[in-house]
């Protein structure tokens, strides 16, 4: 049975809630009330930082990171190791690596990983870019730290079989990091261990 709300201004703000990922329309509810139960100025603050997120927010030209300027802090951060690009999935693996405070090189966001099942390919993903930065010879290593899926072992496999022809050693995450895991899920003990413990994507992989 459907809730009757005593406001359609009240229903929309719930509406829109609950289209955010692990929110029902109970918790949708909860929120919106919690939001008129603040004074005015901090619910317009609230409204006014997502607007500014959605208008203002840019993607890093380099790595694809999401930043407030073109290129991100960690690309243009000089104490950081340029020669090794750590190859995740999407924003929320860049800080859950850089947590682990075992990494300092740089990273690659694909934007997802290759599953055909949910329409995505490789020309959806930064795969030919990542191959761009290989090529002009500054990158030395490529770490793949995908989720130890299938779908995140076929875009590694991709990925190899792509940057085969440069000269670039290319290693993935140790399998501390169980097998179907997602990155985003691992504490950050096991990643860093991963991290530092990586090894050859052949080694790893028998290809």
């Amino acid at each position: 049975m459907n809730q009757k709300y005593p406001s359609v201004l009240l229903e929309d703000a719930v509406n829109e809630f609950s289209k955010l990922p692990g929110i029902g329309r109970k918790t949708a509810l909860r929120l919106v009330l919690h939001i008129l139960r603040q004074p005015k100025s901090q619910a317009e603050a609230f409204g006014n930082s997502i607007i500014k997120l959605c208008n203002e927010i840019q993607y890093c030209k380099v790595c694809h990171n999401i930043s407030d300027t073109p290129v991100c802090s960690i690309c243009s951060d000089a104490e950081r190791d340029g020669s090794v690009v750590c190859v995740v999935e999407n924003v929320k693996d860049v800080m859950v690596v850089e947590n682990t405070r075992q990494f300092n090189g740089l990273y690659h966001v694909l934007g997802g990983i290759i599953s055909p099942m949910d329409g995505v390919g490789p020309s959806d993903l930064q795969i030919d870019s990542l191959v761009e930065r290989v090529k002009d010879g500054s990158v030395k290593e490529v770490v793949l730290a995908l989720s130890t899926t299938m779908e995140g072992d076929t875009t590694n496999f991709y990925i190899f079989r792509k940057l085969a022809p440069y000269q670039v050693k290319i290693t993935t995450i140790a399998r501390g990091v169980s097998v179907g895991d997602e990155i985003e899920y691992t504490d950050e003990i096991t990643l860093g261990r991963s991290i530092l413990n990586r090894t050859l994507f052949t080694d790893a992989f028998r290809v």
